[in-house]
């Protein structure tokens, strides 16, 4: 840009008068201001509404965190000799058909600056940029934290990056002069960094809507110290002339609150974790009370109302189903947020293995149903009012044109205009004529589609939509597990299925053209049917002409665009669990998930009964799925065993282990089958057994726990010493005491054979003991799949032995919030309006609870006992 004095010159070599002088380098000035945006396009009003300065609309916001510049997700395209830019335009438009149209990072400052502070202008930068180049041209806005604090290692060790975090950490970067400093300077050099693509400093640059201005700092300092450290921050970037809003974390270490704010920020940003995180396996039962409300603990204080308030992140970890994520919106709009970033999106480079973080999973290729579930919160962002109240769950799992279904694993929106929904469902508009959008998975009124991929129709005019299919995804593992580039956790699948569309606007015997490049599919419609493949499609109205085609932008795409990895199941899976128990003289049905490139000739199980096995046909019932059922006369006390065969390809393979051959063959040497115990319907029904499910107890981490084999083969128990009951909580140090140490196992799938008898028991039985000669008191509480815990207390001595509660007696009881939610200052029991009579035929989870029926006076002791089982009988 010419400098302001050479832009003088001619002016003043010419005698001009000084006030037009004047006059003339102010309008310089404003034009310049105006073509950089120096101005910020954003304000927060005075009731802490982040608004749009020329329309003073809310902003509303929806997105992601990504993070392929940097750290793993970098590292990982290098290792996989995948295109960094590829990538990243692939994904930027998955992201547009997603609806988001908000992005938020964590800067790795440790890969882009050095000990002082000084910006690096490197390879990371430069892919950094070209991302939010990328992003911008789909219309997405931007909140972005440029300190992190963070190493760059996870899941890997760190590398020794060149910045002042590695040197400092993240105590000393809040504390330490030098570090300070550093991050001053940072800042400063950050904000002012133009980008090469747009020509735009990040301070200007109009889609950069605020900066966070660091990620979870964690402050051990006096008020007044953190105070002065927020101010330097806020100082170092003001100093850039930046007019932007300014935010920071205040939903940690949440005393400070006032501290924070008296530092002359603009709003405030928050997280939640309502599953906790690192479960290390994916996570069964109603999980709709963690997400019930997003409960501010310093709601009532008047400086946090007149701040912005953001949800920088935010995810139900390791929870692998879909109806979720719109129930989370739902609550973060009644606690007055106005944007919500996920975090966070897998690359699909890398979503194979679900590496980048493996307590998420997040790609709309890999996890179809919670990308569309997502998508449905982007909606409730956009659709409902702030602070808007719908109640509590399970009022309100309905609520404007949204639903979301534990039991039915279905979140939906149903409007005139749209159908979004994330598994069958039988919900349609009042009228189908009005409908300008569908996505979806699975079956509805208006779309029957057997593949395991998300799909989406929309209207471009009259007459004429779009058709994109994504290739079928299947998780062969639990994602959640120990991850590895080199271990999938889930494939993708390329397989032609039919497909009906129900359009009056459309009609019957529609024309359908391939529009993505090289998509030479060459289909017919009978009816309203057609066999499709993964890919981009015209539908037009018989004998209707239309000028679009596929290179015809339509709102922030073309329509040929197009993109998903090639198929990589490239072998036999056969994924299934058997029942764990089931009533001898009651029939069993087996359900299978069949994955093969192409549908088999044929599977069947070979159930081994005396001398001669018997085989039963299994039926494909949809897409992957295929059931058969085994005749009561065929299920004995003592043990069913059985193997899943798949023939294809004219040959025979045999599950589990993948072996060749048939169970029948003379030679077949698969020696370990499924495997279901049958007993006589009087015996008890486990509900825990310490020895077997010990990994899937869900409790918060306790130094003093232990899993000891007893000396009886197959039996073991888990020994709990708890010193106290409440600790005081350095996120929120104020927090009401809440004396009460809670874990949750889900038997729901254990008990799955048994349910057709589990209304004949009337007692539930505790075996364990005290670990002290001193009594313990244990509240057992059985969990419904509607969230409801109903329970009693049991008071223990030092014999292990069994304790019981007549079920009859069972009363409603607090359900805990578990896992444990983040930040910690959410409610730590859910307290249903609903008052519904008990019904043991719901009941999915149990609830072990110290705390409960304790006296007052030995509260403060501490707690000892051990756990073996759980049973009903």
């Amino acid at each position: 840009m010419i400098s302001s004095k050479e832009t003088m010159q001619p002016f003043i070599r010419n005698s001009r008068p000084l006030f037009f002088v004047l006059i003339l380098f102010s309008f310089y000035i404003s034009c310049s201001a105006q073509r950089s945006g120096t101005g910020s396009n954003v304000y927060v009003d005075d009731k802490g509404v982040m608004r749009w300065s020329k329309s003073k609309a809310e902003v509303q916001g929806f997105g992601i965190n990504y993070t392929v510049p940097f750290a793993h997700a970098y590292r990982a395209a290098k290792k996989l000799n995948i295109s960094h830019k590829e990538a990243i335009d692939n994904d930027v438009y998955h992201f547009a058909r997603l609806g988001f149209d908000a992005y938020r990072v964590h800067v790795w400052d440790t890969e882009i600056s050095d000990t002082v502070g000084n910006l690096l202008d490197n390879d990371h930068l430069q892919l950094f940029d070209y991302m939010l180049k990328k992003m911008k041209e789909r219309g997405m806005k931007f909140i972005i934290t440029p300190i992190a604090f963070w190493g760059n290692g996870y899941p890997e060790q760190d590398e020794k990056t060149p910045g002042f975090a590695r040197k400092y950490g993240k105590a000393d970067c809040l504390t330490n002069e030098d570090a300070i400093q550093a991050q001053e300077k940072f800042l400063f050099q950050f904000l002012n960094h133009v980008n090469p693509h747009t020509g735009i400093a990040y301070k200007d640059d109009p889609d950069i809507i605020a900066f966070e201005i660091s990620n979870e700092p964690h402050h051990n300092d006096p008020p007044e110290k953190v105070t002065t450290y927020i101010n330097r921050m806020v100082s170092s970037m003001r100093k850039t002339n930046c007019k932007k809003p300014i935010l920071y974390n205040i939903s940690h270490r949440i005393h400070l609150v006032d501290a924070y704010f008296n530092a002359g920020i603009q709003g405030g940003t928050f997280q939640w974790y309502p599953t906790g995180l690192g479960a290390q396996k994916e996570l069964g039962g109603n999980l709709l009370p963690n997400v019930d409300r997003y409960t501010v603990a310093f709601a009532d204080n008047p400086k946090y109302r007149k701040g912005a308030k953001i949800v920088y992140e935010f995810d139900a970890a390791d929870v692998g189903r879909s109806y979720i994520y719109p129930a989370m919106a739902r609550s973060f709009r009644q606690a007055g947020m106005q944007w919500a970033t996920h975090f966070a999106y897998d690359p699909t480079y890398m979503a194979y293995a679900n590496t980048e973080y493996n307590t998420h999973f997040m790609n709309l290729v890999y996890t179809p149903q919670k990308a569309l579930s997502l998508k449905l919160a982007s909606e409730v962002f956009h659709t409902i009012p702030m602070y808007k109240d719908f109640g509590k769950y399970p009022a309100n799992t309905k609520f404007d044109a949204f639903r979301v279904s534990y039991e039915e694993d279905l979140a939906e929106m149903v409007s005139d205009k749209k159908l979004i929904y994330t598994n069958n469902t039988r919900s349609a508009p009042s009228s189908l004529n009005k409908l300008e959008e569908i996505a979806g998975f699975g079956n509805s009124p208006v779309v029957m589609y057997e593949g395991a991929g998300a799909y989406f129709v929309d209207k471009i005019e009259s007459g004429v939509w779009r058709l994109e299919i994504m290739p079928d995804a299947i998780w062969i593992q639990d994602p959640f597990g120990k991850n590895s580039l080199d271990k999938k956790v889930a494939v993708v699948n390329w397989r032609t299925w039919p497909m009906t569309i129900n359009l009056p606007d459309v009609g019957n015997d529609f024309v359908i053209r391939a529009l993505n490049n090289n998509n030479a599919s060459d289909t017919k419609v009978q009816g309203q049917t057609f066999n499709v493949s993964p890919g981009t499609y015209l539908l037009t109205r018989k004998g209707l002409n239309t000028g679009v085609n596929g290179n015809t932008k339509w709102k922030n795409i073309l329509l040929k665009e197009f993109t998903a990895p090639k198929s990589t199941l490239e072998s036999t899976y056969v994924l299934h669990t058997p029942a764990t128990q089931i009533h001898e003289g009651s029939s069993l049905t087996i359900e299978a998930t069949i994955a093969t490139p192409n549908e088999p000739e044929a599977v069947e199980i070979t159930v081994l009964s005396g001398l001669r096995p018997k085989i039963f046909h299994m039926k494909k019932v949809s897409g992957y799925t295929y059931i058969t059922t085994i005749p009561a006369e065929e299920v004995k006390e003592g043990f069913l065993r059985y193997f899943i065969t798949v023939k294809e390809n004219k040959k025979a393979i045999t599950f589990p282990g993948a072996k060749n051959g048939n169970p029948g063959d003379w030679n077949f040497s698969a020696m370990h089958p499924y495997e279901v115990i049958v007993v006589p319907a009087s015996a008890p029904i486990y509900i825990f057994n310490a020895f077997s499910d010990n990994d899937e107890l869900s409790r918060p981490w306790n130094k003093n726990t232990s899993f000891v084999p007893k000396a009886e083969p197959g039996k073991a128990e888990i020994r709990m010493n708890l010193e106290k009951l409440f600790d005081v909580d350095p996120e929120n140090p104020k927090a009401k005491r809440v004396h009460d140490y809670s874990m949750r196992y889900y038997f729901g799938n254990k008990i799955v054979g048994r349910r057709s008898g589990i209304a004949d028991k009337n007692e539930i039985v505790f075996h364990g003991r005290s670990l002290t000669s001193k009594p313990c008191w244990v509240q057992l509480a059985l969990v419904t799949r509607q969230g409801l815990a109903y329970g009693g207390v049991i008071k223990i001595d030092s014999n292990s032995a069994d304790y019981s509660l007549a079920l009859s007696e069972l009363k409603k009881v607090n359900l805990v919030t578990l896992p444990r939610p983040y930040p910690t200052f959410l409610p730590y029991f859910f307290e249903p309006d609903v008052d519904t009579k008990f019904n043991l035929n719901d009941i999915e989870s149990l609830q072990i609870s110290i705390g409960p029926g304790i006296p007052e006076n030995e509260l403060g002791n501490s707690h000892a006992f051990a756990i073996e089982s759980v049973r009903l009988e």
